[in-house]
């Protein structure tokens, strides 16, 4: 039995993927520290890769999201690129 109140909370969306794909792309920016070393580091590639995901899963989602779900990718794939083309 699972007493982690943290894992009983999870619940799978469209929204948790996108935020979890998003972090990703941040992670390997730099811009936020890997949570099982606790150190950051720029890895462009990775986080190109993850950028690409996300627009494949805009291209193969379309007319099939929610509003809300639409918007938040949009926003996120907007974001990420403009923050990858800053990277030194």
């Amino acid at each position: 039995m699972n007493t982690n109140t943290e894992s009983q909370n999870l619940e799978a969306s469209m929204s948790v993927l996108l935020m979890s794909m998003a972090s990703s792309s941040f992670m390997a920016m730099g811009h936020t520290p890997d949570p099982q070393t606790g150190k950051t580091s720029v890895d462009k590639n990775m986080s190109r890769f993850h950028i690409d995901l996300l627009v494949i899963l805009k291209e193969k989602t379309k007319n099939n999201l929610t509003a809300d779900e639409q918007n938040l990718l949009d926003h996120l794939i907007q974001d990420l690129q403009m923050k990858f083309l800053q990277l030194k």
